[in-house]
């Protein structure tokens, strides 16, 4: 992967996170989150690629959508997953979490799924191979916590708050661990394993396929460790998945099947602030914005801090 796509890949979540941000507290979802993606389209019709976003929009409402080609054409053939704003509900209420995600691989890098449910289990570095999506959340809790040299009271699990997650839930407070419940924004969720100064030990419970594959895509360039599989689907649906080429709709994934080879960059950027990353913070003339980059080939994590002056900034 061009070395210089790492700073491009920047661009595009600062970019967004910068015009979702103007919409922070508004109470306006869809106005935060269709800013966030006209921004990263902007910045991705400079870029020196020929790209095609395979994790994108749910539908052609806006220039990011599955199969959208993107890039002046001149450049290398490359994949991109992006999610503009993840966490759009927090980001229309003023909360906690929400980001700006974009990861960039080469052609086939990324597996191609619908905007359908995944059953999710992620873990860091220390976890690794230890979780296992069939277990009860008993044994895979009780596995981290002797992998992490934790008690299983110690350890915190990341659920999304939905009503389909309250069994798990349920389930998690038997064991005695605690929870950390998140209105949207797994992603940040699955990421936040990751990182040892982070409070959340795993992240379980279903949501959003797409934003499964750009967490295991981070993931994955820290070593960590993601198990998933489709759960909901009608008949029609499964046949859906069989016509992607994955014969059983019913099997597990797993982060190597989600995410292919180590040729994967991915951005995140806050828009406001979190576990992982500060919010935008604008400042007299500008803005400031706080991202992480991953790459994966080297493993490499980059904590990048940009001061924006708006009169110098061709997008605004």
């Amino acid at each position: 992967m061009d070395r210089n796509l790492t700073i491009e890949a920047v661009r595009l979540t600062e970019a967004a996170a910068l015009y979702a941000s103007r919409h922070m507290g508004k109470g306006d979802e869809d106005l935060s989150y269709y800013s966030a993606a006209e921004a990263m389209n902007k910045v991705l019709s400079t870029m020196d690629i020929d790209g095609e976003v395979v994790i994108g929009a749910d539908s052609s409402d806006t220039a990011l959508y599955d199969g959208a080609q993107v890039g002046i054409k001149t450049g290398r053939a490359v994949d991109l997953a992006v999610k503009p704003l993840d966490g759009k509900m927090t980001c229309a209420r003023g909360g906690h979490n929400a980001v700006s995600v974009a990861a960039v691989g080469t052609k086939g890098s990324f597996m191609r799924t619908p905007s359908y449910y995944m059953d999710k289990i992620a873990v860091g570095k220390d976890a690794k191979n230890m979780v296992d999506i069939n277990q009860p959340p008993a044994i895979n809790i009780k596995r981290v916590a002797r992998a992490k040299g934790k008690y299983i009271e110690d350890i915190t699990v990341c659920v999304l708050d939905r009503k389909r997650n309250e069994p798990l839930v349920k389930e998690i407070r038997e064991t005695g661990a605690k929870i950390k419940l998140i209105r949207d924004g797994d992603i940040t969720g699955a990421i936040s394993t990751a990182f040892p100064e982070s409070s959340i030990d795993i992240l379980m419970g279903i949501g959003g396929a797409k934003e499964a594959i750009i967490a295991a895509a981070a993931l994955k360039c820290m070593d960590g460790d993601m198990q998933t599989r489709y759960v909901d689907l009608s008949g029609k649906e499964k046949d859906h998945i069989r016509e992607l080429g994955f014969s059983d709709p019913d099997r597990i994934f797993t982060i190597s099947e989600m995410i292919k080879g180590d040729e994967v960059i991915v951005s995140l950027t806050g828009v406001t602030d979190g576990v992982l990353l500060p919010g935008v913070q604008y400042i007299s003339g500008g803005a400031k914005t706080n991202s992480i980059l991953f790459r994966q080939k080297t493993h490499t994590l980059r904590f990048i801090n940009a001061v924006h002056q708006f009169d110098y900034k061709p997008i605004f």
